[in-house]
Formats: C-alpha cells, sequence, structure tokens
C-alpha cells in the first residue's frame, strides 16, 4: 500500500509537471526582415556604435591603433570627414545629442566628447566599469556596458541617473552591444549573436526578438569570428532602419515583419 502511494504520488506529480505552464522555457516571438536597399560600407571598419543624422551615417569602430569616428555618405560609402582615436584608447559606442558627440572607450572608463561639426575634442567624462554602446532619447542618453543591465545618463552632466535590467521572461540577457531607440523602444545587438532584441525601456524586458541570419550571406561573411552583427541606425524623418556588422562591405536598409 505504501508502495502503490508513492506511485500514484509520483505519477500525480508527473501529471502536474505536464500541466504546468511553461513560461520558464518560453522566450518573447522571434520575428525576421526583408531587405529594402543594400548599401556600400567599409570592410575594414570594426563598428561598434552606428546613427543617422542630418543625411549621414556616424559611425565609431574598436581595435587599438585602429579606432576612429567617422561621418560618411549613405549612397556612396566615401568618408566626408574623419578622426582616429588615441591608439592607447579601443573605441566603442557614440551618440550625438545637440551640437556634441560622445564617445565611449571599452575597458578605460573614459569617454570622449566632440564637436559634432568638426570632429574637434571639447571634453571628457568618466564611468564606472566597461563602455559598449550608447543611444538617446529626446530626455537622455542610453548607454550599455556588455551585461544584462542598460544604464541611463544625464547628456549634460554625463552622470548615471538610473539602469533597468533586459530579461526575456525573467531570464537576463547578457552582452547588450549596440543600441538605437527606435519609436519608444530600445533595439540592441546582442554580441556573438545574429539578433536584435526589442526592448521595453519601463521595463527593461524583451518584446521579441529580430532573426537576422540571412543577412551574413547577403553581406558575404560567416559571422564566425570578428565579422559579427554590430550597428543598428534609425532615419525617424523617413523611417528607414539600418543594420550592419563588424568588417562588413555592405550595410543594409530593411523593414522588420511580425513574429510568424
Amino acid at each position: 500500500m505504501r508502495l502503490l502511494r508513492r506511485l500514484s504520488g509520483a505519477l500525480l506529480a508527473v501529471a502536474l509537471t505536464a500541466c504546468a505552464p511553461v513560461s520558464r522555457a518560453a522566450t518573447a516571438p522571434v520575428g525576421g526582415y526583408t531587405v529594402v536597399k543594400a548599401y556600400p560600407h567599409d570592410a575594414n571598419a570594426f563598428t561598434e556604435g552606428l546613427f543617422y543624422r542630418d543625411g549621414f551615417m556616424f559611425e565609431s569602430t574598436g581595435l587599438k591603433d585602429r579606432s576612429f569616428i567617422r561621418k560618411w555618405n549613405l549612397e556612396t560609402g566615401f568618408s566626408e570627414q574623419e578622426r582616429l582615436l588615441d591608439s592607447r584608447y579601443f573605441g566603442e559606442g557614440i551618440v550625438d545629442w545637440k551640437n556634441r558627440l560622445y564617445e565611449l572607450t571599452w575597458t578605460d572608463e573614459i569617454g570622449f566628447i566632440y564637436d559634432i561639426d568638426t570632429f574637434e575634442k571639447i571634453g571628457e567624462f568618466s564611468y564606472p566599469g566597461e563602455g559598449w554602446a550608447l543611444t538617446r532619447d529626446d530626455k537622455r542618453l542610453i548607454m550599455s556596458d556588455g551585461t544584462s543591465f542598460i544604464r541611463f545618463l544625464d547628456p549634460e552632466t554625463l552622470k548615471e541617473t538610473g539602469r533597468i535590467e533586459v530579461t526575456d521572461h525573467g531570464v537576463p540577457v547578457r552582452n547588450l552591444n549596440e543600441l538605437e531607440y527606435v519609436k519608444g523602444e530600445l533595439l540592441a545587438n546582442v554580441w556573438q549573436t545574429t539578433r536584435i532584441a526589442r526592448i521595453n525601456l519601463a521595463t527593461g524586458e524583451v518584446t521579441g526578438w529580430v532573426e537576422l541570419a540571412g543577412l551574413l550571406k547577403e553581406a558575404g561573411v560567416t559571422g564566425q569570428r570578428d565579422d559579427v552583427l554590430n550597428g543598428i541606425a534609425y532615419d525617424a524623418a523617413r523611417d528607414r532602419l539600418f543594420v550592419t556588422g563588424k568588417l562588413w562591405p555592405k550595410l543594409f536598409e530593411i523593414k522588420l515583419l511580425p513574429p510568424k
């Protein structure tokens, strides 16, 4: 009788497990994309930061002795303006704010401020930990540091004003990299993956994923070493979304598709 009770209890446990919610294993829905147009991109650019402003792409790159910020023509890929970073630093994300351009460095806990028209350096700022990427809304700067956390910075003082943790059904999403603020939500590359996370900035919850694996073939890269997906820019005036990767010879304008 005791054995029968144990078997009954075990069977009940299995039945309850089978009927239990599967939210722990669930992930946010995954959507796709269509390519609208391909543009030339410097295949030697180890892309870290990207944004669109006044008809031009602004880009920052990494690697010591090879880090630079650049303003380039979207249609031709031709560089209009460029500034090399001191060889001591590994350049990371960039963002514009009014007439200034802010740039992070990877592990030196220092950022640089430039005049956006001349690229002349006009200041510095500091932050704890690593710097990976920057974007902004109309009130604050938004920063990633390679963890699952997103920081918010005051655009005038560059001091941290708050942070959120990015999760998908409660599971932290780490290695958040290049960022772009688009129509009220945050888009984030996840380093060494082919996906972009769509993030609710109020809660940190991933509301969906964009799978971009098909772009590797179209760009002529493998994505297996350094040539990974990284770089998101948005043209709000014309509602155009652009993506590229490190050392990619192409940049793509895409339209997002809803999950199937």
